[in-house]
């Protein structure tokens, strides 16, 4: 099988019910990850592979976890929400032999025993939010693999990455769904804590007419000045999946973008064309 669904979420916690509560500058954007779950569960995943920013970040290297399990959970003002997958050590460590064979940093990631409930590492925000929607309140849930791309390394190298998880994803013979966790830039308000900076609005309708264009390639042409500038937190996971779709064509979808705070936000849905 492999790559059956892919999606550009954000993590922003206000788009969680119990953080956010009923800001109406976040129900769109809410309503459009009710939406990427529904199309999720049609496609029935049997594992999701989701790149997030805020993980295990390594210098120099890109993180796949490898424990047997990820949880983690955060506090809002309308109740707590508790997140726990099982995650898939042979898909995790399938990409982590694919990726060194291809001369891409990586680093295979466990954290405290070596196999049973102890072997769990922590998740993070990025991972906590999307997943969420994608079957965390749920009985039955698809496994998890949670990679987090370096910035140390050149662009091409995290497209090629997505290559390799795509690949891998097929020898598999799962159904696997691949998830770019991604805010944008997050310089859009002087009372943030990256303050304000032109760039930033600049970097997000860059970002919205690419996505709107159906063309990730272009990612790659973007001015580093700019995304230094913006403080986005999305170019890596994007260009993970614009990898992934190199290896399974992929037809996209734009669906929302806002910026609440001092951070944009944007979702996007991806089909297999097959």
């Amino acid at each position: 099988m492999g790559i059956v669904y892919a999606c550009i979420t954000p993590h922003g916690g206000e788009i969680l019910p119990e953080i956010g509560g009923d800001l109406p500058t976040i129900l769109e954007l809410r309503a459009s990850m009710e939406e990427i779950g529904r199309r999720m569960k049609e496609h029935r995943p049997e594992v999701i592979v989701l790149a997030t920013p805020h993980g295990l970040r390594l210098e120099g290297y890109n993180a796949v976890v490898t424990a047997e399990y990820s949880s983690g959970s955060l506090k809002g003002p309308h109740g707590t929400v508790e997140v726990s997958f099982h995650c898939d050590r042979a898909l995790a460590r399938e990409i982590v032999a694919r990726t060194r064979a291809a001369g891409i940093p990586v680093v295979g990631c466990n954290y405290g025993a070596l196999e049973g409930p102890g072997s769990n590492v922590a998740m993070d925000w990025g991972a906590i939010v999307p997943l969420y929607y994608f079957g965390a309140r749920d009985d039955a849930r698809p496994e998890l693999v949670l990679v987090g791309p370096t910035r140390d390394i050149p662009l091409s190298q995290l497209v090629e990455f997505g290559s390799v998880i795509a690949r891998a994803a097929e020898e598999t013979g799962k159904r696997v769904a691949f998830v770019a966790s991604a805010d944008q830039a997050h310089a859009h308000a002087a009372e943030g804590p990256y303050g304000f900076d032109p760039a930033a609005a600049a970097y997000d309708r860059l970002i919205v007419d690419i996505v709107k264009e159906d063309k990730l390639e272009k990612l790659l042409d973007l001015d580093p000045k700019l995304v230094e500038a913006a403080k986005p937190d999305s170019l890596w996971q994007m260009l993970i999946l614009c990898g992934v779709g190199r290896v399974v064509p992929l037809k996209g979808q734009f669906l929302a973008y806002a910026c609440p705070s001092y951070f944009g936000m944007l979702t996007a849905s991806y089909e297999p064309i097959r």
